[in-house]
């Protein structure tokens, strides 16, 4: 595979070398690495499960839900999902603390609408 990035220009797409944009990139994947070092493998696994249940259910998940469906305990799963607002790591609860956003899909109405391949129909954050 050539490591080339193609930037469009108005009409004209431009190939871009890779040793213009290749420094950027990996000090970005750094950066990304660092920021989410504190994630825990079940912090990862609340937050996989609220992306992918969400337009399942097409409504904020609760947290005794959540805690049900990943047997995780309460005060676990409360403590990942504040840790996860905390570091503003692709998750937002709402004024009941159910998840309603979790990057990249909301149960929040916005003006962007999602259709998975599965049927699925939700806002997209």
């Amino acid at each position: 595979m050539k490591k080339r990035m193609l930037l469009g220009v108005r009409r004209h797409t431009v190939g871009v070398p890779h040793f213009i944009w290749g420094r950027q990139v990996e000090g970005g994947a750094r950066h990304n690495s660092e920021r989410l070092a504190f994630m825990s493998p079940e912090h990862h696994a609340v937050r996989n499960f609220a992306v992918t249940e969400l337009p399942r259910a097409g409504q904020p998940l609760p947290p005794e839900y959540i805690a049900q469906r990943l047997d995780l305990p309460l005060e676990r799963v409360l403590f990942i999902l504040a840790d996860l607002e905390k570091h503003l790591t692709f998750l937002f609860r709402n004024e009941q603390g159910a998840v309603a956003w979790a990057y990249p899909v909301t149960a929040e109405p916005t003006p962007h609408r999602v259709t998975f391949s599965s049927g699925e129909k939700l806002y997209a954050a």
